[in-house]
């Protein structure tokens, strides 16, 4: 049956923070838009949606009272009076306006009302909401977008709610909202309406970006699988619920094709495969690769972006988007001209009222373009820039072979990520990172998975290997540890779980060095053992050092800390110190922080054994705000005031 309606779709990602691009809600708007439907994206504060939809719906409204005035240039303070309902802001909407004044404030205030007594909630707008899910830990936030998003559906069952969360706490979901997520892929055909698309196949519609002001970390990339599913089943993954059966190879090129023609090339390529080294079809794979122009020592030029928004306005394509996209492109090209040239490019955008994004519309930057073009594609930037490949999922060191290396050391790929999971996987991984620097590949990189199975001086000992590998072999390996999260039960909900061999204080003390490492673990074996000792053994008197002393250790490493003090004269507008000022006081506190280190260890260390009984559960809880130190002999209290100390940096006196 074929669908002939055109229908209001919204796609939500809840308002987290996330590195890449809602690859499945991309997939939905090309399927949705091939059907002639009418797609928003939106990631935000969703009273933010609500207020723009009221708006969009009053302003054709106003317009059909008055279409000599241009509604779009009051729209902020059209919606800040539909948000607050203050009378002043009447005075700026109408100033400029002599007549229908009666008839168009009745239709404002009636709008006023209608968002406070939140009267939208009888009035739903879309046919279909689709709903990405992310990770379990965002439980909280994803609920409350399913439950606002009740608001927005003129029908519930027409809420789609899909993406990893959805496909492994699917029941959970379904208890807590009424709504039933639909679990895995969208991977055959007629699953959402009677057609015979297959939405997974798809293409993606990279111009939903540009719909929302949220920047994704990483966006100019093309991205996809090449398989799916894994052939492992680790205790610790979702993939076998998200993508149980292995396929072993998807062609990428006709999807590449696509988003090149309607959206312009992309600078990299980022595989999401879970485990690319397991199919058969790999020299296919590398191949095809190299095929969509990533081999070694390919390189990129930016497409001419305005040109591309220019013609997709022409076409009636996303105008939202592309809108916004244009304004942005041509603010960024103003500041890059100078003299003359800037000038004219400013004289221009404020004679096509394009300087102010609130005053931008689509005809008046189809009708600039043709002004600017040529000086546009004259200082755009054009320089060339390596193009790179990152199988971003890691693969799995058991299936790396010398044959497999060499075809990885054809393609520009950087990082490759190896698996390191495992320490009884040692030996196989290093004969990966071996058979890697060989082939030249140098650029290395994986996540260490803690708080799983694993003890903690397990996680010390790979993060040494790595150290050790790269100094050893003139690799980088970037390492960055990641705390096991159950992917099932209550447990999976927030990132509190603690595994058989961890406890809050551990977690706690791995964290605080990886704060003040920003995340990760790179080469240089002697800033290593400052950061997690020269052995197991003083990693473990790391774990059960008081916080501040972690942070001391590192954050207030005298060289680092002067060097980021010659940019900064003063600790705020009320007390200046002069760099001297600051280095006197800086050294006085670091020999503070560094006797009280010395001094806890040796107090630490002269516990008796029934001491230790008593005290190492305490620390370990890492919660000391209620001990009552009274309870307890002389030298476990002597050793408990070191944690219970606030820690105080040297210009808190600031």
């Amino acid at each position: 049956m074929e669908i002939n309606l055109k229908r209001n779709i919204l796609l939500l990602e809840p308002n987290y923070k996330n590195k890449y691009p809602p690859i499945g809600l991309m997939k939905l708007s090309t399927y949705h838009k091939e059907l002639g439907d009418n797609v928003r994206f939106y990631k935000g504060d969703l009273k933010d949606l609500i207020l723009e939809d009221i708006y969009f719906e009053l302003e054709i409204k106003l317009r059909y009272i008055d279409k000599s005035v241009d509604w779009f240039l009051k729209k902020e303070n059209i919606v800040k009076y539909i948000k607050t309902r203050r009378h002043l802001l009447i005075n700026d909407i109408f100033k400029d306006i002599e007549d229908n004044n009666a008839l168009l404030l009745d239709v404002l205030k009636y709008y006023g009302k209608y968002y406070k007594n939140k009267e939208y909630k009888n009035n739903p707008k879309y046919d279909r909401v689709c709903i990405t899910t992310l990770f379990t830990f965002y439980w909280k936030i994803t609920i409350e977008t399913i439950e606002f998003a009740k608001f927005l559906v003129k029908d519930e069952k027409d809420i789609l709610v899909g993406g990893v969360m959805a496909s492994v706490l699917t029941k959970e979901i379904e208890d807590e909202t009424g709504i039933k997520p639909h679990q895995g892929l969208l991977d055959k055909a007629g699953i959402l309406d009677d057609n015979v698309q297959i939405i997974d196949e798809m293409a993606l519609d990279y111009s939903i970006l540009d719909e929302i002001d949220y920047q994704y970390p990483e966006s100019n990339g093309y991205y996809g699988y090449m398989t799916r599913g894994c052939k492992r089943k680790c205790a610790f993954c979702a993939v076998p619920t998200i993508e149980p059966k292995y396929k072993s190879y998807i062609s990428l090129l006709d999807n590449i094709k696509y988003i090149n023609e309607n959206f312009g090339e992309q600078r990299n390529l980022l595989l999401l495969d879970n485990n690319v080294l397991a199919s058969s079809e790999f020299p296919r794979i590398i191949e095809e690769i190299k095929e969509a122009g990533f081999y070694k020592g390919a390189t990129y030029k930016d497409p001419d972006y305005l040109d591309i928004a220019i013609k997709n306005l022409n076409r009636d394509i996303n105008d939202s988007a592309y809108i916004k996209k244009s304004y942005h492109l041509l603010q960024k090209m103003l500041n890059r001209l100078k003299g003359e040239n800037q000038q004219f490019f400013y004289n221009k955008l404020d004679e096509f009222k394009v300087l102010k994004y609130e005053t931008t519309t689509k005809i008046n930057l189809i009708n600039l373009y043709p002004y600017i073009k040529d000086i546009y594609e004259k200082y755009r930037n054009k320089a060339p820039k390596k193009r790179y490949v990152d199988f971003n999922q890691g693969v799995d060191a058991r299936y790396l072979t010398e044959e497999k290396v060499k075809l990885f050391s054809q393609i520009p790929i950087k990082p490759l990520r190896i698996a390191f999971d495992d320490l009884r996987h040692k030996k196989k991984y290093i004969e990966a990172i071996e058979l890697s620097a060989k082939y030249n590949i140098k650029s290395l990189s994986n996540y260490l998975l803690y708080n799983f199975e694993d003890k903690p001086q397990e996680l010390y000992e790979r993060m040494r290997i790595n150290v050790d590998l790269c100094e050893r072999l003139n690799v980088d390996i970037y390492s960055f540890p990641m705390k096991f999260i159950p992917i099932f039960g209550e447990e999976s909900k927030n990132r509190e779980y603690i595994g058989k061999y961890w406890n809050r204080k551990f977690i706690r003390a791995v964290q605080a060095v990886l704060n003040a490492t920003k995340g990760k673990i790179g080469k240089g074996m002697s800033y290593f053992e400052k950061a997690f000792g020269e052995s197991p053994e003083a990693f473990n008197k790391i774990l059960y050092m008081p916080e501040p002393f972690i942070i001391y250790r590192l954050h207030y490493e005298k060289d680092i800390v002067l060097n980021k003090l010659k940019k900064m004269s003063y600790c705020d507008n009320r007390y200046a110190l002069t760099l001297l000022d600051y280095q006197y006081h800086f050294n006085i506190f670091c020999k503070e922080a560094n006797g009280s280190v010395e001094n806890w260890w040796n107090d630490f260390d002269n516990l008796s054994e029934n001491d230790t009984i008593i005290i190492y559960p305490i620390i370990e809880k890492n919660k000391f705000q209620d001990i009552n130190i009274k309870d307890y002999n002389s030298k476990i209290k002597t050793v408990l005031n070191y944690y219970l100390r606030e820690r105080k940096k040297p210009y808190d006196s600031c």
